[in-house]
């Protein structure tokens, strides 16, 4: 292996980095010419927040990409932002933000390695193959040396995967376990094979939804790829902009961010309207993964009971089983994903706190908290929907 020095870079812009050496890091397993595992650190949509005004000035992520080169080679590279604010990570810390004002601490501006607006699971240190080691080690210690040299008070790394996890805190830093609601696929052939595996009552209870949604009076469709037109996303805009002001105040995407995915992220995008008379009245956004699917967004005109079931989590499913993907990830919190076969599961970030009393606290409410989510996870998944193994039960 090369021994050249390696040298840390921060760029205020992915337009610095080719696309191309970008995601040798980021989705090298493209090369065989299926899909990314996912596609949320890929150049394409990193580039399109940024290029969007999703990101940058005035949104509270301003672009500060971590970047490790060999000589001229880029081998590792992570998406990195300044953050003025805790809006959008989904893996939350106000308490310690609060905490920390109120001991007289500046918590403001933090450091958050991550993928914006995004709870998904994936790779957060991107490394080149061959350079696995040495460039997850470059990224963690250039990470916390860039925090500790512009005195800012924290770093965050959100939603990394649970091998991550381990190296970050086997080299100092605090990781953090939370929970989500995913749906796993036992090798189902099709809806009705998945609605076998559950308890007769919850079966039931799915198959009432279904029918209640399905009687909106009109029509629900999927579109992926070039079947989906300009005109449905002015569509989906509307049901974006209705459930983020809602939920947030404001969108956090803006209306150019779709219109620049549908020319560079249609293939990795999975829209589903319903559609009254051919006018769409509610939507669902999903993106594809490699063995993943994943919910994003969803918002409607007009209320319909269980109509948000239908869309956001019994699509995917038929969707997830008719492509063989092995997951689906729907998107963060939501105990009530339970009942419609979506089970616990662990998600993982790391972090970094400047001040060492401080750290220590944390600390020691990460372990406690660890501790409670991981009983509460088994309590959890004993109340699930599925049949008990050794029961069997008559419809």
């Amino acid at each position: 292996m090369d021994q050249t020095a390696i040298e840390i870079r921060i760029l205020g812009s992915l337009s610095q980095i080719s696309a191309r050496d970008w995601d040798a890091c980021a989705c090298p397993e493209c090369e065989d010419g299926l899909p990314p595992v996912d596609p949320f650190t890929t150049h394409r949509f990193l580039l399109a927040l940024e290029e969007s005004g999703s990101v940058g000035s005035g949104t509270g992520w301003q672009p500060q990409y971590l970047t490790a080169y060999q000589g001229s080679n880029l081998i590792a590279c992570a998406p990195l932002y300044a953050k003025s604010h805790s809006q959008g990570e989904y893996i939350f810390d106000h308490n310690w933000a609060h905490a920390y004002e109120r001991a007289g601490g500046r918590y403001y501006p933090k450091l958050q390695l991550a993928v914006p607006f995004t709870p998904a699971t994936g790779r957060r240190f991107l490394v080149r193959p061959g350079f696995e080691a040495i460039g997850r080690s470059a990224l963690i210690q250039g990470l916390v040396q860039f925090a500790s040299e512009n005195q800012l008070s924290s770093a965050h790394v959100t939603f990394c995967t649970e091998g991550e996890a381990q190296i970050g805190a086997e080299m100092g830093l605090l990781h953090r376990v939370s929970q989500q609601f995913h749906w796993q696929n036992q090798n189902y052939t099709c809806f009705d094979d998945f609605l076998a595996a559950l308890s007769s009552r919850k079966r039931k209870n799915i198959r009432k939804e279904r029918a209640q949604a399905q009687a909106f009076g009109g029509k629900i469709r999927s579109y992926t790829g070039a079947d989906i037109r300009p005109e449905h996303w002015d569509a989906f805009w509307a049901f974006y902009q209705d459930t983020g002001s809602r939920k947030w105040g404001s969108p956090y995407l803006t209306r150019t961010f779709f219109a620049i995915a549908h020319e560079v992220l249609a293939e990795d995008m999975h829209l589903t309207l319903a559609e009254n008379d051919g006018y769409p009245i509610a939507g669902a956004l999903n993106f594809i993964g490699r063995d993943t699917l994943f919910g994003r967004y969803w918002g409607c005109l007009e209320h319909h009971p269980c109509l948000h079931f239908e869309m956001c989590y019994y699509q995917a499913i038929d969707l997830a089983i008719a492509r063989g993907l092995s997951r689906v990830e729907a998107g963060a919190q939501g105990e009530h994903k339970l009942a419609r076969g979506y089970l616990p599961a662990e998600t993982h970030s790391l972090h970094w706190l400047a001040d060492p009393g401080f750290a220590e606290a944390v600390g020691r409410y990460l372990e406690a908290e660890r501790e409670a989510i991981s009983e509460e996870a088994e309590i959890l998944t004993s109340y699930g929907p599925f049949k008990r193994i050794a029961v069997e039960e008559q419809e």
